[in-house]
């Protein structure tokens, strides 16, 4: 092990921690170098390239994530599963912005640990779908419904784009999931 005890995990928890603090896009190897006061080579040891290390804290967070939304969805279906799904989304974003921004990550070549917490997300969207008792095509499509919805109204709630309404982003959102509930019930 080198210098400090860092590993690869230990590199991935510090990455998330600092692009929750300067954003995601701001990560590379060269400033958990200077957070860690060790030089880049010594990193390079643990992760290949800011890339891998943005692969890594992209799986971390969407672990994460996975873990829970399936804690917030144990129990329930339909509305009051989406709504659960929902909030777990937009408290995270909330709580944690650069790891949030890493799940939308898409590297040139996904690890296995990538595509299998990836794998967790759409398993757990289906599963609230249950619910409404969708059949292919139609479930393939509310789940890119629901993941527009959802990350869209995260996206530009966090850039700040509801700032100038009197009516605020969070008396919008529960309406926003009503209509998606709504709209789910009477898919045809």
């Amino acid at each position: 092990m080198a210098r400090a005890g860092l590993t690869g995990e230990r590199l991935a928890q510090a990455g998330a921690e600092l692009a929750d603090e300067v954003g995601f896009e701001q990560v590379t190897v060269s400033a958990l170098a200077r957070q860690f006061g060790v030089q880049v080579a010594s990193l390079y040891s643990h992760v290949r390239s800011s890339a891998d290390l943005k692969t890594r804290i992209a799986t971390l967070a969407l672990a994460e994530l996975a873990d829970q939304a399936a804690a917030a969805l144990a129990g329930r279906a339909g509305r009051n599963a989406l709504l659960a799904l929902a909030d777990v989304y937009r408290s995270y974003a909330r709580q944690h912005p650069g790891r949030y921004t890493a799940t939308r990550f898409l590297p040139g070549t996904a690890t296995p640990e990538l595509v299998e917490a990836g794998r967790r997300h759409s398993e757990l969207v289906r599963a609230v779908l249950r619910g409404y008792e969708l059949d292919e095509p139609a479930q393939t499509d509310a789940v890119r419904l629901i993941g527009s919805t959802i990350h869209g109204y995260i996206a530009l709630e966090s850039a700040g784009s509801f700032a100038f309404s009197e009516h605020s982003s969070d008396d919008s959102w529960p309406r926003i999931i009503n209509a998606l509930d709504t709209l789910l019930r009477s898919w045809s």
